[in-house]
């Protein structure tokens, strides 16, 4: 049973991605993208700092694992994904939404003309990467708890949706068709299914490690939070506009925030 809800959890994530994915070649309003981003931040920084960094240091004091320990671990987790990122294994891209075209170009634009396919399969290796890590940190949650692993799967769909995005417009650029890259973003997110998988047998015989697996799925969240969607957010030019993101961040905080604090955690 618990199984099978982690292999929907990382089906989940890849589906509702790939569906962004298309609505945007379908031509999904642009206005409505920076409103995504920011739902997204909220979602992220909640459930990492409000879910499962504290389920983390709960379950290290069950096992007497000093906090110290976890929060060692939580920072050589974001200085691991920023060392990754900057050597091109892990990628955070992330769709341009209003106000954000003349900085995307200027710090983008090259891509747009000089995209190699070796440049294409590097994202594509990247992202299968970092999509086997997600489900493993998945079913690490799950492991702790049906309603941490929910709560976490909400958090990798987040950060997931504006990943996609990005990387279906890289491989567009690259010069694939659009069947293309839908197939090869579609191959890459079923590895979350298989580090799901693997991540279930492996740490059900390993209960010592999930708090560090909660730990680094917590700093996973937070890095991508700070590095590259609340960034994109400050850029935002138009009051307006802004508004809006704040209001869909703060939703996307009381969406996790508000069960966990009526349920008491809900675990």
């Amino acid at each position: 049973m618990l199984l099978g809800s982690i292999v929907i959890a990382t089906l989940l994530g890849g589906v509702l991605s790939m569906l962004v994915a298309g609505l945007i070649v379908a031509g999904f309003p642009q206005r409505w993208l920076p409103r995504l981003v920011g739902f997204a931040t909220g979602v992220l920084l909640a459930v990492a700092l409000l879910d499962v960094l504290p389920e983390a240091i709960e379950s290290a004091a069950e096992m007497n694992i000093e906090p110290h320990a976890i929060f060692a671990t939580l920072l050589v987790g974001v200085l691991a994904f920023f060392g990754a990122e900057r050597v091109a294994l892990w990628r955070h891209s992330h769709p341009e939404g209003e106000g954000h075209h003349e900085e995307s170009a200027h710090s983008h634009g090259h891509h747009h003309h000089h995209i190699r396919h070796d440049t294409a399969l590097s994202v594509m290796i990247g992202d299968s990467f970092h999509n086997f890590v997600d489900g493993v940190l998945l079913a690490a949650s799950f492991l702790v708890s049906p309603a941490l692993g929910w709560s976490t799967a909400l958090g990798v769909i987040a950060h997931e949706i504006p990943q996609e995005a990005g990387d279906f417009a890289i491989l567009r650029a690259a010069g694939m068709s659009t069947r293309k890259a839908l197939t090869f973003n579609g191959v890459s997110s079923l590895m979350s299914i298989a580090g799901g998988v693997l991540g279930y047998f492996a740490l059900s015989h390993m209960q010592n490690m999930l708090p560090y697996c909660l730990t680094i799925a917590a700093a996973s969240f937070l890095y991508i939070s700070i590095s590259d969607l609340l960034p994109l957010l400050r850029r935002e030019a138009h009051f307006h506009t802004s508004v809006w993101q704040i209001a869909a961040m703060l939703a996307g905080i009381a969406a996790i925030g508000l069960p966990s604090l009526l349920g008491g955690h809900g675990h």
